[in-house]
């Protein structure tokens, strides 16, 4: 028997290694303007209404790019495709570095937002072909806990590079200052970096890659009664059943229940320093470095959320019940927390209280990006990135532009009961209409099967 056969590999585990290192770099590159804004604000005097708008461009693009990107990676694989959008997205950073005006900044964060468009779906694709059903969950609460993880370091990033000192506690960092253009120069070159380790080392199947032995190979596609392993859902370059897909209740679902949570996600990946900052006044170092910790809750959210999905469908045995519970739990909770953030007087006490939200918004990722690969099969890209263009469509795009009007108003508690009011919606949908078990690319949406033999 060949070497690759006899041995037990752990090769989806490097795999998702090097996913989530490209979701950390992902999220660097969409917060660095965020962190960025008071020195931006400053130096171009750009207003918070201009500045909502501004950080809305990024999400135009990331949102009008979703399905061509998804599409990409199921027509090409996800090897050659984001190594190709990331060194794009990634010169798009250096490029924002650049920039002079806040007009310049919109048309270089629309491009961002393009670049990046491909890239969850991209990666929900690889892992639909890298991990049976049961270890989904995990797989994508664990990514995006690097994507938030990323975020959570930006800001300490951030300042080393601006004011060449950071304390951590009793610990400190200092260098040379380099001002805010090169927080840009520097993400953008992490990303070149990464493009090249992808795709010496992805491989767009289990099968082709040398890691892989026969025991992990059985154990990702499962095996039939005579011992032979089950097919790969992959046929090429699949045509999307558009008629079909398109009219589908449950993908109307899945993208409505998506846009309450990225609606309320994205206030804190785009205001929360300016928040902090301005509403709760802290100096802008301390606003940055304050920024940091719900976006850690956010990082343990991610991975209680994603292993919680996965033992309860371990346990159950029902996909609708374990997608269902985490996420109608994470968004209450949420909402809560978000209210009693915004209500309160005390500005680190609202920061523990957006610590809390930032944990239980995460919580749902794990079943949210798990829902496409059970209802979409081989066309988990395409179906990922329908929900996701609805999410940053109506959920990112329309999220700093309202906040900003209101800032510019000086009523800072009203955004945030909106988001409130997203996520008790959002748990609706989930409760009453979205069905995890029903595939949205069969007729007459039949309940999805899950093989034994792959669990």
């Amino acid at each position: 028997m060949p070497e690759a056969e006899q041995k037990s590999s752990y090769a989806r585990w490097y795999i998702l290694g090097l996913i989530c290192l490209m979701y950390l770099i992902t999220y660097l590159d969409r917060v660095v303007m965020s962190n960025t804004a008071p020195e931006i604000q400053k130096e171009f005097g750009i207003d918070n209404a201009t500045k909502g708008w501004i950080l809305s461009a990024l999400f135009w693009g990331y949102s009008l790019f979703q399905v061509p990107g998804g599409r990409l990676s199921e027509r090409f694989g996800p090897r050659v495709v984001l190594a190709c959008l990331v060194t794009f997205w990634s010169l798009i950073t250096i490029a924002v570095g650049f920039a002079t005006s806040g007009l310049s900044f919109a048309v270089l964060l629309f491009l961002l937002g393009a670049g990046e468009a491909g890239a969850f779906p991209g990666a929900t694709r690889a892992m639909q072909m890298w991990y049976p059903r049961r270890e989904r969950g995990f797989a994508q609460g664990f990514t995006h806990s690097a994507s938030r993880f990323g975020a959570f370091i930006a800001p300490t990033i951030i300042v080393l590079i601006i004011s060449g000192h950071v304390a951590i506690g009793s610990f400190s960092i200092s260098t040379q200052a380099l001002g805010w253009r090169w927080a840009f120069y520097i993400c953008g070159a992490a990303g070149i970096a990464w493009s090249v380790w992808w795709y010496l080392s992805y491989r767009n199947l289990p099968e082709e890659h040398s890691l892989v032995g026969r025991a992990e190979l059985e154990h990702i596609r499962g095996v039939d009664a005579h011992g032979r392993l089950n097919p790969a859902q992959t046929a090429g370059r699949p045509r999307v059943p558009w008629s079909t897909l398109l009219p589908s209740s449950n993908m109307w679902a899945i993208m409505c229940a998506y846009v309450t949570y990225v609606y309320s996600l994205t206030i804190f990946l785009t205001w929360l320093v300016s928040y902090l900052n301005d509403a709760r006044h802290f100096n802008p170092n301390e606003a940055r470095s304050l920024s940091s910790w719900p976006l850690l809750g956010m990082v343990l959210g991610n991975i209680v959320g994603g292993l919680a999905t996965d033992w309860l469908l371990h346990k159950t045995g029902s996909t609708r019940f374990a997608r269902r519970s985490v996420a109608i739990t994470g968004m209450l909770v949420c909402a809560v927390f978000v209210v009693l953030a915004a209500l309160v007087a005390d500005g680190y006490t609202a920061v523990y209280y957006l610590t809390g939200a930032g944990f239980f918004l995460e919580c749902t990722i794990g079943a949210s990006w798990s829902v496409p690969m059970d209802t979409g099969g081989k066309y988990s890209g395409t179906v990922s990135a329908m929900m996701n263009m609805a999410g940053q469509l109506f959920g990112a795009v329309l999220s700093p532009i309202v906040f900003g009007y209101f800032a510019q108003a000086g009523n800072w508690e009203a955004p945030w009961i909106i988001a409130a009011i997203m996520l008790v919606i959002g748990a609706g949908i989930w409760g009453f209409w979205l069905d995890p078990e029903r595939s949205v690319i069969e007729k007459h949406e039949e309940p999805v099967a899950v093989p034994a033999a792959a669990e």
